[in-house]
């Protein structure tokens, strides 16, 4: 374990890894950065998982016996990808057990065609869950307009949801409502809150990607000296609405009955612009209470560089808004931005998702 990755776990941050092959399962590579790099979490998308089958030939036994049974690709895929998170979840099952239930937890999304469609993605959810069948399982869904009443319909099952694909703050505190509905109706069904926990996954560099773009065509001084303000302000107003809306009555009712937050967790925290340091979605967002998941590169740079001195997140609120204030003076249109953010989202992952299902189908024969 290294000083850096000790130091930013002894801060209250769980890190998480957002990555998962087989090859990282056999290998012992990912029980590795367990014990040797503070990781107690993986999360992973369609495109991870596209990366994942098109390396190598870790998956070629299964696809063959796969194949050998005449299986269609879409089950061939949920096949392949459920037995990588429920052997990811056996790795993490001591994280889990260790950290109360809160960490050692493996994340797997539905079907992303499925994200503007309420009923389907319940479904999906519901299947996704029986599929791995382990407890420390979390079934991700977006946050689009339609994912929050799946949202709230698969936790009242008393299914645990990472939220994802969260860009905007308004649409945050949607996302908390949808949580705390969700577990309104899991209580109403029978169902023991304190088995039930989620994480809200709000996207970090992707933000800064979008803004600089905007601010760049802009051009102006003001709008070119607010480059990269954006995605560090959005999370820390983010954080200001964690702590708002978890310290309402409501919660306080949900509380008592064995209900735990819905921790913030920063996604996409690889920076995408060489001229920022490839730690400041790490280091700038350090606060008790939250999940950092990040790729291997940007964890390894954490481990060897990061500058973890306390919380980054708390104190930084006010200033945050005011971010946001000169944004919108300076001409960005933030709604049409967070708009974007939200359909290119669900649009990559759309198209990782064709990609794995291409390589599967030329795969299977």
């Amino acid at each position: 374990m290294t000083d850096r990755l000790a130091q930013l776990s002894d801060a209250g941050v769980s890190i998480w890894l957002d990555d998962l092959s087989r090859q990282r399962l056999t290998s012992g590579q990912l029980a590795g950065l367990i014990r040797d790099h503070s990781v107690v979490g993986v999360t992973t998308n369609p495109t991870i998982f596209a990366n994942a089958v098109a390396s190598g030939d870790n998956y070629q036994a299964q696809l063959r016996e796969l194949s050998a049974r005449g299986v269609e690709v879409h089950d061939a895929v949920r096949e392949i990808t459920t037995t990588d998170v429920r052997d990811a979840c056996d790795v993490f099952r001591s994280v889990y057990d260790a950290t109360g239930r809160v960490d050692g937890r493996v994340s797997l999304e539905v079907d992303p065609e499925l994200a503007r469609d309420t009923e389907r993605t319940v479904t999906e959810a519901l299947e996704l869950a029986k599929a791995v069948d382990r407890p420390n399982l979390f079934v991700k869904i977006p946050a689009t307009e339609q994912g929050l009443p799946a949202i709230t319909r698969t936790l009242g099952e008393g299914v645990s949801v990472n939220v994802t694909l969260i860009f905007s703050v308004e649409r945050y505190r949607e996302v908390i409502d949808a949580y705390m509905s969700g577990l309104q109706q899991a209580r109403a069904n029978g169902h023991q809150l304190s088995g039930i926990h989620s994480v809200a996954s709000f996207f970090v560099s992707r933000v800064d990607a979008e803004m600089d773009k905007r601010l760049e065509a802009i051009g102006t001084d003001e709008a070119l000296s607010l480059r990269g303000q954006a995605a560090i302000a959005n999370a820390r107003v983010a954080h200001a609405v964690y702590r708002e809306l978890f310290g309402t009555d409501r919660w306080q009712a949900l509380r008592v009955d064995g209900a735990h937050v819905q921790r913030p967790l920063w996604a996409s925290t690889g920076v995408k612009n060489p001229e920022y340091s490839d730690t400041r979605y790490v280091d700038r967002l350090v606060t008790a209470g939250v999940v950092n998941t990040m790729p291997e590169p940007t964890l390894h740079a954490v481990a060897d560089h990061a500058e973890i001195d306390g919380d980054t997140v708390v104190d930084g609120a006010d200033a945050a808004r005011k971010t946001f204030e000169k944004l919108a003076t300076a001409g960005v249109d933030l709604d049409d931005a967070f708009r974007t953010l939200e359909n290119e989202g669900v649009d990559k992952f759309v198209t990782s998702w064709h990609e794995l299902l291409e390589t599967v189908s030329g795969q299977l024969g």
